[in-house]
């Protein structure tokens, strides 16, 4: 009897290490795709807030002029960040890039002042970026408003398409992936239906019945995620090792979020699917139970 009681509990044992690890690695799969998609909508933030918009202003233009023009700028909330270039600094980079003075064949400095403008995100869009350079135009002593019109209409239709297929992708593998933790918990269910229909013939409500399988179901949900949590973690951990700039594209706000996306897939999950396997069983008569 005692070995019995044994093998038993070893079985039952070796039922809940396989089921954890089977939930396990369905929710690194969803963790991978929470954390890409949040990547992605931060490497599309921050590759537009990189576009640069280059006003000219006039040669006649004052320093008081510049000083006023840059204020009346940099209260625009287009304006992410502003550089001030002037014909000096200009003629300088221009003079150490190419190795001669433009002054000694044309006589003058060509170069103009200019502002460079990386703008916010909102604003980093075709339609955005034309009311903004208007709006620029408006201004005094301003010669022209240059900006990559081609790039930033490239940029936004990749971000389109991209952000499509993640959203295709984090749908399906949702789907696939409620499936197999649904599978996975069902077999573990199917393994005690002969005790729920006991449990059920004894007089006890199928709410008594349910809830210890939910108990049992969300705690290996929760142990589940949080051991996808760690390997997520690890991870993270080696790509920032190998490549320790992708702290610009990725904070602690994202990882918390994939954190806790984790965390609550691994119970709600868990708790459905236990809660649908044990209502399957409950449903059944002892005939049916024989025959599956």
């Amino acid at each position: 009897m005692g070995k019995k009681q044994k093998t038993a509990g070893s079985r039952h044992g070796l039922q809940v290490v396989t089921l954890c690890i089977s939930i396990t690695m369905v929710l690194v799969l969803l963790g991978i795709v929470v954390f890409t998609v949040l990547t992605a909508r931060n490497l599309s933030a921050y590759v537009k807030e990189n576009l640069t918009v280059t006003v000219v202003m006039a040669d006649n233009i004052s320093k008081q002029e510049i000083n006023t023009t840059y204020n009346k700028l940099r209260v625009r909330p287009y304006s992410r960040q502003i550089t001030y270039i002037s014909k000096e600094q200009a003629k300088k980079e221009y003079s150490e890039e190419m190795g001669q003075n433009p002054e000694d064949f044309v006589g003058f400095n060509p170069f103009p002042a200019t502002f460079e403008i990386r703008l916010t995100e909102p604003y980093a869009n075709t339609d955005s970026v034309l009311k903004v350079k208007q709006q620029i135009l408006y201004l005094p002593k301003i010669a022209e408003v240059n900006y990559p019109a081609d790039l930033i209409a490239e940029v936004n239709a990749n971000v389109s398409k991209i952000s499509l297929v993640l959203l295709v992708l984090a749908v399906l593998l949702t789907i696939i992936s409620f499936s197999l933790i649904s599978n996975s918990v069902r077999l573990s269910v199917y393994s005690r239906r002969f005790l729920i229909h006991t449990m059920k013939l004894v007089g006890a409500s199928w709410g008594f019945i349910r809830r210890p399988f939910l108990r049992r179901a969300v705690s290996i949900g929760v142990l589940a995620a949080l051991l996808a949590i760690v390997l997520l973690g690890g991870g993270f951990y080696a790509l920032y090792l190998q490549q320790p700039e992708v702290l610009t594209i990725i904070g602690w706000q994202e990882l918390t979020i994939t954190g806790v996306a984790v965390l609550l897939f691994g119970i709600v999950i868990t708790a459905i699917c236990a809660y649908l396997a044990v209502n399957r069983f409950l449903r059944m008569t002892a005939g049916e139970l024989y025959k599956i």
